[in-house]
């Protein structure tokens, strides 16, 4: 075989290979900031259930579990930032991948973010309509459908309803929004649709593949006029490939897309699996970065 002859056979098997999954040991380690710390107060998060009103509702006769976590340091004597979690219940999980409510105190005692509020909202079930029954999830309606209708939920019910118990920021600067899989494209939708509402988007694993229609969104950002949102995406290349599309291809088509078109974002691409052990071990960072100008006093 001559040296010409084995080097087209080795950038021939290095072209066959190139897109292929590398899966490798995922395995990510939660950090100090992610654990309780002697000396930080702490917030207290309280479950709270909400119903969709059957004819006025976004998402009529859905029932849902919230949490509304409060740092210790609000006082109610000014607005505070606002952070909305899909599938809250995972993130206010105070043992699970994320343990959002102690990282959001360990980063408010040192100022490293500002005074915010957390809200954690699942998904809506549709109750049975028999005895015995399943309710039936919505998820996939609300989290993957790329149409205002989520963020109309949150600006039209969740928030006002929370905002009468606690002073939150109207301001874009002053929110901030984060989800998991199809949350993690939810999440995007709801600051794409309305940008004067939401200024930070958070996605992890995003699943921003042919579900609904996700997949047009790295289209349409290098198309249309730069909006004014922050975004922080974290995936790896032991995500999903299925039917619906490759969840790291997506992932990169985004994070070009954003570079593109010169948005303000951070794309951490590791060798993890469709989970949240690589976005909970880098969710301190990721906070930091997000709301950075705040904690720099700007």
């Amino acid at each position: 075989m001559t040296t010409t002859f084995k080097l087209a056979f080795s950038l021939l098997i290095l072209a066959a290979t190139a897109g292929r999954t590398v899966r490798a040991a995922d395995d990510y380690q939660l950090g100090p900031d992610s654990m309780v710390q002697q000396g930080v107060p702490q917030g207290k998060a309280t479950k709270l259930s909400w119903t969709s009103d059957e004819k006025s509702g976004i998402f009529p006769g859905t029932v849902r579990d919230y949490w509304v976590y409060v740092p210790k340091q609000y006082d109610g004597s000014q607005p505070a930032c606002v952070m909305v979690f899909q599938d809250g219940g995972n993130y206010a999980n105070l043992t699970g991948q994320f343990r959002v409510p102690t990282v959001f105190d360990n980063l408010i005692h040192r100022k490293e973010m500002p005074v915010t509020i957390g809200v954690f909202i699942n998904p809506g079930n549709i109750p049975t309509a028999t005895d015995g029954g399943k309710p039936r999830s919505n998820r996939s309606f609300e989290y993957d459908t790329v149409s205002d209708q989520y963020a109309r939920f949150l600006l039209d019910e969740m928030l006002p309803a929370i905002g009468k118990e606690y002073k939150l920021t109207t301001e874009a600067r002053g929110r901030a929004i984060c989800g998991i899989s199809s949350g993690g494209i939810c999440a995007w939708t709801v600051a794409w649709h309305r940008p004067e509402a939401f200024s930070k988007v958070l996605s992890h694993v995003g699943s921003f593949t042919n579900i609904r229609g996700g997949y047009v969104y790295p289209s349409l950002i290098r198309k249309t006029e730069r909006k004014p949102i922050r975004v922080f995406l974290q995936d790896g290349s032991g995500d999903l490939d299925n039917l619906h599309g490759s969840w790291p291809i997506a992932n990169q088509d985004m994070a070009a897309a954003l570079k593109f078109a010169k948005y303000d974002y951070r794309f951490e691409f590791g060798d993890g699996g469709h989970n949240g052990k690589h976005g909970g071990a880098i969710l301190p960072e990721s906070l930091k970065w997000l709301w950075r100008d705040h904690a720099e006093g700007k």
